[in-house]
């Protein structure tokens, strides 16, 4: 207890130095949450209508579809928006912008945040209420108890991040790994349409085994590692944040494992009828 109570002065003592504005902008963060969640919320709506209005003029089949499968085709939509949106935010943070590198002058890699990483969690945040609110409504048609699972700690890793400002960086790299979406997306697109035996399809397999072993498999262990090799920056954030970081990626790590184990199965299998 004593250990932790040190922790937690010492972080707040580094907020104080890293952000001088800190106090200036508090006031102002309930406002980025709330407007930032509303955010996503209210672009899934339009890209979801959007998509129900373009859909039919360049795909003649979509009116033969099911009213499921329609609705699963629109939602597929903004999830692969969102994939990637949060991609190319994390890449960018996490590998051209400063505020994650490792400069001892800028305090604790831990509790860095800005505005912008702030706001794109938020937004993050809505889709994800979207996308389980969907899932729910009409479950199990858009995903069962492992997609659940998936979403509910996704949002609740999010939400101590958004609203403690703690461990960023570590969120945008699990968010990262959201790039493997829009392979999936296409692959459903492409079943879905009637396309299964085509070379693009074949291909799409080979490109989701790739940046599924990269973006799933590979970045995990970095992650980890990344941990080991800060854990005293780590010890900084908040307890909730802090037990978070030990119970919502390793169970994620597990689900990646699996769900590769499955990809893997399948790309053979497609390898193996085209041989």
């Amino acid at each position: 207890m004593l250990n932790t109570a040190t922790n937690f002065m010492e972080s707040e003592a580094y907020e104080d130095q890293s952000d001088p504005l800190l106090r200036e902008y508090a006031m102002e963060q309930p406002i980025l949450w709330f407007t930032s969640v509303i955010a996503g919320i209210v672009l899934c709506k339009i890209l979801y209508n959007t998509t129900k209005v373009i859909t039919p003029l360049y795909f003649k089949g979509y009116y033969k579809l099911t009213k499921s499968e329609q609705i699963e085709w629109n939602n597929r939509s903004f999830s692969t928006a969102h994939a990637i949106l949060v991609s190319v935010v994390s890449i960018y943070l996490l590998f051209f912008a400063d505020i994650f590198r490792d400069n001892a002058q800028d305090g604790p890699v831990t509790l860095r945040n800005s505005q912008f990483s702030t706001f794109i969690l938020g937004v993050s945040m809505g889709y994800f209420l979207s996308d389980l609110g969907m899932i729910l409504w009409l479950y199990p048609a858009l995903g069962g108890k492992e997609y659940v699972l998936h979403h509910l700690l996704s949002i609740s890793a999010i939400a101590l991040s958004l609203f403690s400002g703690h461990a960023q960086i570590y969120i945008y790299m699990v968010l990262l790994s959201e790039s493997t979406t829009p392979e999936i997306n296409l692959r459903w697109y492409l079943d879905t349409a009637g396309l299964k035996k085509s070379k693009i399809y074949v291909m799409n397999g080979v490109a989701l085994f790739l940046v599924w072993l990269v973006a799933r498999i590979i970045l995990f262990i970095y992650f980890f590692i990344h941990i080991y090799i800060h854990f005293d920056e780590v010890k900084l954030i908040t307890l909730a944040g802090f037990y978070s970081l030990f119970i919502t990626p390793p169970l994620l790590s597990l689900m990646n494992i699996y769900w590769f184990g499955r990809i893997i199965k399948g790309l053979r299998k497609t390898l193996s009828k085209r041989a």
